[in-house]
């Protein structure tokens, strides 16, 4: 069995299948595709995942995308540590943990994460040089368009980003509550932690763990999961946008 994960070390859905391959305890490859020249967009990384997007993942020559489809991906055929709960029931209330997560907090996070990192480089383009790169990202497109590469996103899409991102942690806090933890689905690790992880550190990489305080369960889980090896494997030298652009 080969695993090999095409990523960004700073990537918080890169961070996700790492962080779920450590706790599965699969050996696997790295390689690091360069941000930097955006390599993503690459005509040979295209023809891996045509989304233009990291992370990938190659498993004996077959290709999987999505960095959800993955952990399920990997929870289904290397069953483990299982991190997907056995009853049916559970099962789809992890998933509808992890629908929310897509689609709710990890789009949130990328509006302070450009505000305040990765703008650095795009604000000293031309507009014709930005456009260009908008054009070269197949799925995230609008989302630089949407952008003003000089100034960020306004107040109001930065003020929307990090409601969500409280509602998140509030409604964790609320499940934390009603069945006592200590995990999101209670008893068992499952996927849906995982999904969530790399966005609150990335919240407290932004400056941003003010909006997580007033909610104690919810950070006390995140402590819990701050002491699983799995944390520190994933997250060392030059894995947060911080280390990377001071």
């Amino acid at each position: 069995m080969t695993l090999k994960l095409y990523q960004f070390p700073h990537s918080t859905c890169s961070q996700k299948v790492r962080l779920v391959l450590w706790e599965k305890e699969l050996p696997f490859e790295i390689q690091n595709v360069d941000h930097k020249s955006r390599e993503q967009t690459s005509d040979w990384y295209l023809k891996l995942n045509p989304n233009g997007v990291v992370p990938t993942l190659e498993h004996d020559g077959n290709i999987i995308v999505d960095s959800s489809v993955i952990i399920e991906y990997l929870d289904e055929v290397l069953p483990n540590k299982p991190l997907t709960p056995s009853n049916p029931v559970k099962r789809a209330q992890m998933r509808k943990w992890m629908r929310y997560f897509e689609e709710v907090p990890t789009p949130a996070i990328r509006v302070p994460s450009f505000n305040k990192y990765l703008r650095t480089k795009l604000k000293t383009l031309s507009d014709e040089d930005y456009l260009a790169i908008a054009e070269k990202h197949p799925i995230r497109k609008q989302f630089y368009l949407k952008m003003d590469k000089a100034s960020g996103f306004d107040a109001k899409e930065s003020a929307g980003a990090n409601e969500n991102l409280r509602q998140t942690i509030e409604r964790v806090e609320q499940s934390l509550a009603g069945h006592g933890g200590p995990w999101i689905m209670g008893e068992e690790l499952t996927l849906a932690d995982y999904t969530l992880v790399p966005t609150i550190d990335r919240m407290n990489d932004l400056g941003l763990a003010e909006i997580g305080k007033p909610y104690s369960q919810a950070m006390a889980w995140f402590d819990r999961i701050k002491q699983r090896p799995a944390f520190a494997k994933t997250y060392h030298e030059n894995t947060r946008l911080s280390e990377i652009f001071p």
